[in-house]
């Protein structure tokens, strides 16, 4: 069983609830990598026998720390139309609410389309150097980071000089597997946080809140295989303890796969 498999099983505990358990390989630097959290809301819905379509949109908010070991996941269907599906998902500890979800499915239409986007022209992945991940937090070594212009070079302190938070990189699983709806949901917050790009340093942050929305079907999905995806991520502003964060991810051949944006805390 793939590493990321093993983090997101889940197992039936009661008739509204799922049991799962936090795991070491993707723990970030005071609980779990928050992309993996929010695949596991992502699978809860995707296995319930009451799923219909595919996953549009999911937006997670991190209400508070998760601690290792086990946790219940509880997903729920709001609404269900005639081509869409609304449902609501709790991560729970105890008594608290540690992550909650919304989640969209549909049945997407055979009909018109066109991709205004256009993919940045980049070198392919196997032309550049992984980013080295011993001695990163435990997440980072699970995955491939490919940095266009090369791994970021942070420093001990910030020198008052801000740099660009844009970057363009390859992503991947260290070790292969075919993306899926899941993959792509922890995809979508493996960039790292904007302010470190920015002031070249790297410290704890938190995520508050993200959303992604995903621009292939079931179909789409299978078509990527196990290659690498490119992500571009930006942030327009820094304020008062908050960053927004935003990135796309782009097959190979071209096609905008996901889009996502996120809120970010910090103390600098």
């Amino acid at each position: 069983m793939h590493a990321l498999d093993a983090a997101t099983r889940l197992t039936r505990h009661s008739d509204d609830r799922l049991r799962g358990k936090t795991c070491p390989a993707y723990w970030n630097f005071g609980g779990p990598f928050g992309g993996v959290t929010a695949a596991i809301l992502m699978r809860a819905v995707l296995e319930s026998p009451s799923r219909q379509g595919d996953p549009v949109a999911i937006t997670v908010n991190f209400t508070a720390r998760i601690a290792e070991g086990e946790f219940d996941v509880a997903p729920r269907l709001v609404r269900a139309g005639r081509s869409t599906q609304h449902w609501y998902v709790e991560l729970v500890q105890g008594d608290v609410v540690a992550a909650n979800a919304s989640i969209v499915l549909a049945v997407r239409s055979d009909t018109w389309a066109h991709q205004a986007a256009r993919c940045p022209a980049v070198p392919p992945a196997q032309a550049l150097a992984p980013l080295p991940t011993m001695n990163r937090n435990a997440f980072v070594q699970q995955f491939d980071f490919r940095f266009v212009d090369g791994p970021p070079q942070f420093k001990a302190a910030f020198d008052g000089q801000p740099s660009t938070a844009r970057t363009e990189v390859w992503l991947n699983n260290a070790v292969p597997r075919p993306w899926d709806f899941a993959g792509l949901a922890v995809a979508c917050d493996l960039f790292f946080g904007r302010i470190y790009f920015v002031q070249g340093t790297v410290f704890p942050i938190a995520t508050v809140s993200l959303t992604a929305y995903f621009h292939v079907a079931s179909d789409g999905v299978a078509a990527l295989g196990d290659g690498s995806l490119l992500g571009v991520a930006d942030a327009h502003i820094f304020e008062a303890g908050f960053f927004d964060q935003t990135a796309q991810l782009w097959s190979a051949d071209g096609r905008l796969v996901a889009t996502t944006t996120q809120i970010v805390n910090y103390r600098a």
